[in-house]
């Protein structure tokens, strides 16, 4: 079987969000998979996806400040006719990456204890977002 769709996700502040549960939710389809795979694919080149901690909200505001350091808004980009938060969310985004790949088992992703999906949004203003859900399996 195969299954694709579309997933807008509600607009964010900049930073890292846990999104599993919103993507999961609206996957009812995921639930017919007894083993498969979920791929997941960003269609933007200012936020990421990352697979990462899931239970302590201080990894994602670390993971901010880290990324805020060390990819600077105010560095002397050629890019600049968006903001100047849009060349650093290209560069943040290259570095996180847009896609996922993960197993699904009994309709269930297969993700560790410590685990979920983040939609990292690296513009300021980044708006919703929208995500390709491809769901193979039987």
């Amino acid at each position: 079987m195969w299954y694709q769709q579309t997933i807008t996700l509600t607009a964010k502040a900049r930073g890292f969000h846990l999104v599993t549960d919103e993507i999961v939710d609206a996957l009812p389809r995921l639930r017919e998979i007894q083993t498969g795979l979920l791929h997941l694919l960003l269609q933007h080149t200012s936020a990421s996806l990352t697979l990462n901690e899931n239970c302590d909200p201080t990894v994602r505001s670390d993971m901010e400040q880290h990324f805020l350091r060390h990819v600077p808004e105010n560095a002397p980009y050629q890019h600049d006719y968006e903001g100047a938060d849009d060349m650093p969310a290209h560069i943040k985004s290259s570095i996180m990456g847009v896609s996922l790949l993960l197993p699904v088992s009994r309709g269930r992703l297969v993700l560790g204890t410590w685990q979920g999906i983040w939609l990292g949004e690296h513009r300021i203003h980044g708006g919703a977002r929208r995500i390709i859900a491809t769901l193979q399996g039987e």
